[in-house]
């Protein structure tokens, strides 16, 4: 990935394909994890699964120990969740956290075409109940994704010393 390595995390609905679509159109190196990460595991032992749900929702470790260890761009921000973010979060100089209130959140998630994930009633459900409960989130800065997208990637390169 990069000498920088950022991760740009949050429940669903709060930015982050906006987010990593912004930063790529400024031309800065991102890593979509959800879709080039991303796979269906058994939370424990990482075992690839058939099960098709948010509880297996997993990225590939040594995909991500690969990326952080090629220092060939300055700087890579990569963004999604993962279920299994503690086994690889240390590997990211910083950690960065959108956030958003619930009315915000339920309104992004209403807006989801059908079939995209958060768009159906139990997704959304889980999804709420995790933005509750912030157990699917790793530490990190807090950052207000309410915002406008500019604002919000501003403050991204900002943090990151990258201007904003």
């Amino acid at each position: 990935m990069g000498v920088r390595n950022y991760l740009v995390e949050g429940v669903s609905g709060t930015g982050k394909t906006a987010v990593a679509d912004e930063l790529t159109r400024l031309g800065l190196h991102v890593v979509h994890g959800d879709r080039t990460l991303a796979y269906q595991g058994d939370p424990v032992t990482g075992a690839p699964t058939d099960t098709a749900d948010h509880e297996h929702h997993l990225w590939d470790v040594e995909r991500v120990r690969a990326l952080v260890a090629d220092r060939s761009v300055p700087v890579t921000f990569c963004c999604g969740g993962s279920r299994n973010v503690s086994r690889f979060v240390a590997l990211f100089d910083e950690v960065f956290v959108l956030q958003v209130d619930r009315e915000t959140l339920a309104r992004r998630l209403d807006a989801r075409p059908p079939g995209e994930w958060g768009s159906a009633p139990a997704e959304r459900e889980l999804v709420l109940r995790l933005h509750t409960s912030g157990e699917d989130v790793p530490a990190g800065v807090a950052v207000d994704a309410t915002r406008p997208l500019a604002e919000v990637v501003d403050e991204l390169l900002r943090r990151a010393g990258l201007g904003g």
